[in-house]
């Protein structure tokens, strides 16, 4: 009786999994993640790129480092400087082995480098929760220069599987694939009229923010609840003319 109970069981198992596995929506969320990293340029290229606007020495700070060979060491400033506290990546090489929140809490102390540095480019990409994300990007306009540059990752997720809140949970249309809710502290940034913002849909989508730099206006909120769906809808207020001006120009400096 036990192993007729087993065989039904896994038989039961089987066409479970079988479902899953020819889920539209699944199989679409698989593929929507296959193209997704796809596409150029990377969040590595758009840096890049607007160190090389500044035309000067820059200084460079990344937050959320995990393996510094995927972003990090691929970055074209003069001064660089890493902060992660070492919990996806055991080794840990950073500069600030710390949180983003002590570490922009000792550096207005003074504790660590200059409380009067201010970076070109801030790079985020640290944990994809959007309260911290704002914490970030509210630090981060602190020790920024008027014409800098704060980039951030995982702005325009490619489905609600991978904009979800809890990163373990494996077994979604977006696999291991995890862009949590960085994209709704971007959004409410977009909103802020004192603030010039755009999303590069690529990689994820690649938001920036500025204090002067004429990146994109900020747009009128049509929904206050932050929902994925009307991120997309105001994907046509991202993608404009001043976009494809610096995707042309990231192209151009790509090839060179």
């Amino acid at each position: 009786m036990k192993k007729l109970f087993k065989y039904f069981k896994s038989i039961h198992y089987y066409s479970i999994g079988k479902q899953l596995l020819n889920d539209r929506i699944y199989r679409e969320g698989i593929k929507k993640s296959e193209l997704e990293y796809l596409k150029t340029p990377n969040r590595t290229d758009i840096i890049n790129y607007l160190i090389s606007v500044l035309k000067r020495d820059t200084f460079y700070l990344e937050i959320g480092v995990r393996n510094p060979e995927d972003n990090f060491n691929k970055i074209k400033a003069k001064n660089k400087y890493s902060v992660d506290p070492g919990l996806e990546f055991k080794s840990n090489p950073v500069d600030f082995q710390m949180t983003s929140d002590l570490f922009f809490e000792e550096l207005r102390q003074g504790l660590i480098l200059d409380k009067d540095v201010k970076f070109d480019v801030i790079f985020i990409d640290g944990l994809h929760l959007a309260d911290q994300v704002d914490k970030d990007i509210i630090n981060a306009l602190d020790f920024i220069k008027d014409d800098g540059f704060i980039v951030l990752h995982d702005c325009n997720p490619p489905t609600e599987w991978h904009a979800r809140e809890t990163f373990n949970y494996h077994f979604s249309p977006a696999g291991g694939y995890w862009n949590g809710t960085t994209w709704k502290a971007f959004m409410k940034w977009r909103f802020n009229a004192d603030i010039h913002s755009c999303c590069i849909n690529s990689d994820s989508g690649v938001g920036i923010l500025s204090k002067n730099q004429l990146i994109g206006n900020s747009i009128v909120s049509k929904n206050l609840f932050f929902e994925l769906a009307n991120n997309r809808e105001n994907l046509g207020d991202f993608i404009n003319e001043k976009i494809n001006y610096i995707l042309k120009n990231i192209k151009n400096f790509i090839d060179n």
